[in-house]
């Protein structure tokens, strides 16, 4: 089955990189949220990122301009009908997700194959939000931000899904240059669960006064070879979104490793979510 036109559900920080990573590649992508200005947002952030590439070199202005005439911004769900391929990236939360595939189960075409970007939800939880004959189309096409830059791509099949709708996935991630790894529809799947304990130990050696937040980081990146610090990389993430996962975690396996530390959900409280608010273990330059 060819792609060519997609459907991307969610225009944040994964979805609006999704869609440049789609527009790139030659697909025609349809950028949905329910506000229309957040929809605009969107684009206009995928537009930025195209004008700093352009002025760094890596790519000419006829392919930016090319890339953001593939991408339109909407507020209409029933655009979905004219869609190949739905990349669902809305905020990590079983009710809005299934919400959102009910919905648009109603409206695309028999054929659309369903591919969600959740980063720790069962496949199969999601799936059973869409009706029995679209589930061998329903997957799990997890990305990695920045998505236009790295090079991964976590492929989760449920139970239904067909080797077909996998082969689907499999050849987009190609197209753009990104490799794949098949996960079983486990908590969390392979990256997260390895991750998650990890941004969580170094939030609670941070909470007990082990060392400042910008030691606990140098400690990693140095110590570790890690490219980034562990609460550096949680505030890129965004802290709601990491509270998000390690609340999927930790009902799921009930394991203490998983709870999310109490000042992660004193930050996500607090409204401090990481560079996106401008503070969140560290503070950062607004705008």
């Amino acid at each position: 089955m060819a792609i060519d036109r997609i459907f991307v559900a969610g225009a944040g920080l994964m979805g609006h990189g999704i869609a440049q990573a789609a527009a790139a590649i030659g697909k025609r992508v349809v950028l949905y949220e329910p506000d229309a200005s957040r929809a605009r947002s969107g684009r206009k952030r995928i537009a930025g990122n195209l004008e700093r590439a352009v002025s760094k070199g890596r790519l000419s202005d006829a392919d930016r301009a090319a890339t953001m005439e593939r991408i339109e911004a909407t507020d209409d769900d029933a655009r979905v009908r004219e869609a190949d391929l739905v990349i669902e990236a809305v905020f990590e939360d079983l009710g809005v997700k299934t919400r959102l595939w009910r919905e648009l189960d109603g409206l695309a075409p028999a054929a659309t194959i369903f591919a969600t970007n959740t980063s720790s939800i069962s496949i199969d939880r999601l799936a059973a939000a869409v009706s029995s004959t679209r589930r061998a189309r329903f997957v799990g096409m997890h990305f990695f931000s920045p998505v236009p830059v790295m090079p991964l791509v976590e492929l989760i099949r449920g139970a239904a899904t067909s080797d077909e709708t996998e082969a689907v996935v499999r050849a987009l991630a190609a197209e753009m240059a990104k490799q794949v790894i098949v996960s079983a529809d486990r908590p969390g799947f392979i990256v997260n669960r390895i991750l998650m304990p990890f941004l969580a130990e170094a939030m609670r050696a941070y909470e007990e006064g082990v060392g400042s937040a910008g030691d606990i980081d140098t400690g990693a990146r140095i110590g570790l070879n890690h490219p980034m610090g562990p609460l550096e990389l949680a505030d890129f993430i965004g802290l709601d979104v990491c509270l998000g996962i390690m609340r999927v975690l930790h009902e799921d396996f009930g394991q203490p490793h998983f709870a999310p530390p109490d000042v992660l959900v004193r930050l996500v409280d607090e409204g401090y979510l990481g560079q996106k608010t401008g503070r969140g273990f560290h503070t950062y330059p607004r705008g």
